[in-house]
């Protein structure tokens, strides 16, 4: 009897040995999750020591990946933001579910978000090329010329190989295509150029070889052709290298302050004699007091003996050349205007291309690069030129210089 008494007694003490411990470690687990909502992980509690480091490193371990993250994240949204070309990301059914800046102004939308590929594009090459890609889930690329908005556009379609949407690439091409059109007309402009003296200077060279030698006026008379053909050939040169030394910002200018009455006169001065010759008066109406402009003299000299060299060209004996000069908003403009021939209406936007030329009021001796070596001089003082022209009734060149 006493014996199953003690038996009782020590199971009792047992359970309740085992209750207070459940209870005591309930209790330290529960003050351990507070700390740890409080980001406060360390105890004192020896059995949640290790448990406790362990959570501590995962937490760590956790923090940092989410903050490497957050920052490779805001990394790529400033690249998108910024990035010149468009990207898309559309879902399997055609629906964009991203756009970046630069595709809403590429396709002229300022809400792409949840719109069709069709509504968005609204190109149906470019369209069946993001078909094609979601057909055959492969790379597609397109180019297409949009006339309505002058843009050349490139379109490289990526599927996406986790998902069954596609990502859209658009890049503007505009630029480069029309740098492409400039390159290409340049060769073309200076290989009808220099064929013209090239046959000439082989004409003249076959017809003295063939016996005009034997002939000394004639001869002369070639060999007074050639020299002009070969100072055009230099010239031509001289300009190719000035234009591509200007254009490549190697044009070196001392600036001074020069008064604009004396820097027409001097150019007047230098072209008298020829405005005489071809029968034009030259004259300067220009206020001796107007403010000084800080230019390299010789640089603007020689675009306004350009300007004078082509009004009397084509200017008609009896005609007039005037130089003009007036104050404006913190500016000098200067004028040369003429009673020539004038220019067409369509081709005034033009004439300060290299080579241009109007073929039929101004057909003539000369490069075609006097004016663009003009406009780049003028530009190199950081101000502007341009022209107006009325056809049959005259033009008149300007460009202003920022006063002193």
């Amino acid at each position: 009897m006493n014996y199953s008494l003690l038996i009782t007694i020590l199971a009792i003490l047992l359970a309740v040995w085992y209750a207070w411990r459940y209870y005591k470690l309930r209790r330290n687990i529960n003050h351990f999750a507070a700390q740890a909502r409080a980001k406060n992980t360390s105890t004192n509690i020896k059995e949640l020591e290790n448990l406790s480091s362990s959570v501590s490193s995962i937490l760590s371990a956790f923090n940092l990946q989410l903050s490497t993250s957050d920052a490779e994240r805001a990394r790529l949204a400033t690249v998108l933001d910024q990035i010149t070309d468009g990207v898309l990301i559309a879902d399997a059914q055609g629906l964009i579910q991203f756009a970046n800046p630069a595709a809403g102004r590429l396709f002229q939308t300022s809400t792409p978000l949840h719109h069709s590929i069709t509504e968005v594009i609204r190109h149906h090459q470019l369209v069946e090329a993001w078909r094609r890609c979601q057909k055959t889930r492969e790379l597609q690329t397109e180019s297409v010329e949009v006339p309505s908005r002058h843009q050349y556009l490139q379109l490289i379609v990526i599927p996406d190989r986790h998902a069954s949407g596609s990502l859209l690439l658009v890049q503007d091409l505009t630029r480069v295509r029309r740098l492409e059109t400039v390159r290409r007309d340049f060769v073309s402009n200076l290989s009808h150029e220099l064929r013209t003296p090239l046959a000439s200077l082989k004409a003249l060279t076959e017809t003295l070889q063939d016996g005009a030698l034997d002939d000394p006026p004639a001869a002369r008379r070639f060999i007074d052709q050639i020299q002009i053909e070969t100072d055009a050939l230099t010239q031509m040169a001289t300009e190719l290298l000035e234009l591509s030394r200007i254009e490549s910002g190697r044009l070196s200018l001392d600036l001074k302050p020069v008064s604009a009455f004396e820097l027409l006169n001097s150019a007047s001065e230098r072209m008298q004699l020829q405005a005489e010759r071809a029968g034009l008066s030259l004259r300067v109406e220009c206020a001796d007091d107007l403010p000084k402009v800080n230019i390299d003299s010789q640089r603007l000299e020689q675009v306004l003996v350009n300007l004078i060299h082509n009004a009397v060209k084509f200017t008609k004996p009896g005609g007039e050349v005037i130089l003009e000069a007036e104050t404006g908003n913190r500016e000098v403009r200067f004028a040369v205007r003429d009673t020539g021939v004038g220019i067409p209406a369509d081709d005034v936007p033009r004439i300060f291309e290299r080579f241009y030329r109007v073929d039929k009021s101004r057909a003539g001796s000369g490069t075609g690069l006097g004016l663009s070596i003009a406009k780049h001089i003028v530009e190199a003082h950081q101000g502007k030129i341009w022209a107006e022209s009325v056809e049959g009734r005259g033009s008149a060149f300007f460009f202003s210089i920022p006063t002193v």
